[in-house]
């Protein structure tokens, strides 16, 4: 098999996996659903991942990658809490709608007692987390809540919230939650940007001194 051809078949095979878990779940995942979903041979899956699962892992932190990707440079313009907020907003909308996140929450669903599946996911929330932890490091810099907010702590809590999400039926009553939530934390967040360097000095001095 040629190489061109070999990529372009790996291609369809990842783009087939993810089709399965996002409109199946995990738990459809066979050699025979991947190769009808991306009309193949289902033996092209075993040829070129040696198994079903190291498809599976590929899938998700290809998936993982190109989203990571996209987001970087809209993370890299934040430059408050609100805009924080309002980008994990777009973000969250965008995500359910592509079904991307429900690859990682799928896979990670499924990755108990399988090394294959954990390695994936473990690399793939490392992708998210390095691009959150960044920007929550330089948003938190001067911040009146820095010495009490630990960049590293928020950055596991976004990524289990996030993920976490994804793993719930979308209900509309999910999407209201998250809505209100948002709203909430939004109106927080435009508090704290807001705030001059008097209400900084002074907020910073009830956080020091809080046990």
């Amino acid at each position: 098999m040629s190489d061109a051809r070999s990529v372009a078949t790996k291609r369809t095979l990842v783009a087939a996996t993810m089709q399965v878990i996002r409109e199946q779940g995990i738990g459809a995942i066979s050699a025979r659903s991947i190769a009808t979903a991306g009309s193949v041979n289902q033996a092209l899956v075993f040829y070129h991942f040696g198994s079903v699962e190291g498809l599976v892992a590929q899938a998700c932190l290809e998936s993982t990658a190109e989203r990571v990707a996209l987001l970087e440079p809209r993370l890299a313009a934040v430059t408050t809490f609100g805009g924080l907020v309002e980008v994990a907003g777009r973000l969250h909308a965008e995500e359910r709608e592509a079904g991307n996140v429900t690859v990682l929450a799928q896979v990670l669903a499924g990755s108990h007692a399988n090394p294959t599946l954990a390695e994936a996911v473990g690399r793939s929330l490392a992708l998210w987390n390095e691009q959150v932890r960044a920007t929550l490091q330089r948003l938190l810099a001067g911040s009146p809540v820095a010495e009490v907010l630990d960049a590293d702590a928020l950055t596991d809590l976004v990524s289990a919230t996030f993920v976490g999400l994804e793993l719930m039926e979308p209900t509309r009553s999910r999407e209201d939650v998250v809505s209100g939530a948002l709203a909430g934390i939004g109106r927080l967040a435009a508090a704290l940007d807001d705030l001059g360097p008097v209400s900084r000095r002074a907020l910073r001095s009830v956080l020091r001194s809080t046990p």
